[in-house]
């Protein structure tokens, strides 16, 4: 009696050391995992830190810059990691599974039971067993489905990244085009400031010497303010679109980005084949829908395949401990293991495998609907996009046809000004057209380059 309560109360300590040991272990594990979360985000604030800038930020250089740091692309990457490592964990169940089971318990009251009147105690005080077990999966149906679709899987997942490039690229390319715009709009408004400065002086001048009245004076200080008044909103707008373009690209805010470009290249790049087809194919879009749809062909197979059997292996070796004295309690093994062939045959289901494979047919047929709505959206996207593209294309003729008339007429204006044949209202009125000629020019061009784009992506032309 004395022996089971002195095992009682070494239990009992045990059980409550055991208890303690957990929950510091749970504090620790909760500290430790607080410190990883606060690593990992001091490194990701590090990474961001630590993003490089462009010394030449050419069109080419913008987007392919954007293409490896903006985070929409970093995250299609992760995501295809993740892809890969799911696709590893399914097939890692064609493998053994081996395991190791131990355990140790104590009966505080060991069963009794009555056998031919007799109590029978059935048990000793103190057991402890550890198992070897393996597990060896011959046959199932999800098996056969990772292994058959792994690489319809894997391939929407880069096809995913592709049409995130694609979105990516033609977003900077636009945005681009648009930083182009403005500064443009600003470099013409600073020859413009320049010589209105020059003629405002010579106005001064010939009011001053009385050659002249305060009206001509009077009208270039208006027009100067005016322009002044333009650059310096297109100033503010071009830090706006600056920062739109740098959010697109993944480029560090704080940094500075130098646009560097030729706008005779960029007019050399307008040209476009406007007789072109639209292949459906060499969309993404369309690509993707073909991988679902792969996909959704192994859901209605493996639904089909619900009455086949799953065989597995299975072993264990077993190693018991019994002793009603603890001290003694691993001094004697009693062993024992096994090996067993296991089949599983499903007989009936409630009818689920026949709904289930009606619901993988309806998905296949929704999705074959998808692909006739993409085929029917891709040629108006096409038209529409051509549409504007030869529209703008036009408009960007008569532009620039404008800026080389509006040029010649200011400087015979002025010319002619000089001689004293035109009045000052004219040399304005000309100069206002010249400085609207030159700002609509590289407006449409910038605009005619965009729509360009959008004509190479309807046709499935922009791959990276």
């Amino acid at each position: 009696m004395s022996t089971r309560l002195h095992n009682g109360k070494m239990w009992t300590k045990l059980f409550f050391t055991a208890l303690s040991l957990l929950s510091l272990s749970s504090k620790t594990f909760s500290q430790t995992t607080q410190t990883t979360t606060a690593f990992q985000g001091t490194s990701a604030e590090n990474l961001a830190a630590e993003s490089p800038t462009l010394d030449k930020a050419t069109l080419d250089n913008v987007i392919q810059y954007a293409l490896k740091h903006q985070p929409l692309i970093q995250q299609s990457v992760i995501d295809q990691r993740v892809v890969e490592n799911t696709i590893k964990s399914k097939l890692a169940d064609w493998y053994p599974q081996i395991n190791f089971n131990y355990n140790l318990q104590h009966n505080f009251a060991v069963q009794t039971s009555i056998i031919g009147g007799n109590p029978v105690k059935l048990g000793v005080d103190n057991t402890s067993a550890a198992q070897f077990s393996l597990t060896q999966s011959i046959f199932n149906r999800d098996l056969l489905l990772a292994n058959r679709s792994q690489n319809d899987v894997r391939q929407q997942a880069s096809q995913t990244i592709t049409n995130n490039k694609i979105a990516v690229a033609a977003n900077v390319a636009k945005a681009f085009y648009a930083v182009l715009s403005t500064k443009q709009q600003i470099s013409v408004a600073e020859g413009d400031i320049i010589r209105l400065k020059k003629s405002l002086k010579d106005a001064k001048s010939n009011y001053d010497a009385g050659t002249a009245d305060k009206i001509d004076y009077k009208r270039v200080t208006i027009t100067l303010n005016n322009t002044m008044a333009t650059k310096a909103s297109n100033e503010e707008l071009l830090k706006a679109r600056l920062q739109a373009l740098k959010s697109l690209m993944g480029y560090p805010v704080d940094k500075p980005l130098e646009i560097t470009y030729e706008p005779t290249q960029m007019e050399n790049e307008i040209a476009l084949d406007t007789t072109q087809k639209v292949e459906v194919q060499n969309r993404i879009e369309y690509q993707q829908l073909q991988t679902l749809k792969r996909l959704r062909e192994a859901d209605l197979n493996y639904s089909k395949w619900a009455y086949l059997p799953s065989v597995s292996l299975n072993g264990a070796y077993n190693l018991n401990f019994l002793n009603n004295s603890f001290g003694d309690l691993y001094t004697r093994n009693y062993p024992n293991s096994f090996a067993n062939l296991t089949l599983a045959l499903p007989i009936f289901q409630g009818g689920k495998r026949k709904i289930n494979t009606n619901t993988a047919e309806w998905q296949i047929k929704r999705l074959n609907l998808d692909m006739v709505n993409l085929k029917n959206s891709v040629n108006n996207e096409y038209q529409q996009a051509l549409a504007t593209y030869k529209s703008n294309l036009t408009v960007f003729l008569s532009q620039k046809e404008n800026m080389e008339l509006a040029k010649e007429v200011y400087d015979l204006v002025q010319m002619q000004y000089r001689s004293g044949i035109k009045t000052y209202l004219e040399v304005i009125t000309a100069e206002t057209d010249l400085r609207s000629a030159r700002i609509n020019y590289y407006n449409t061009l910038y605009l005619l380059l965009s729509s360009k784009i959008d004509v190479q992506k309807s046709l499935g032309q922009l791959n990276y």
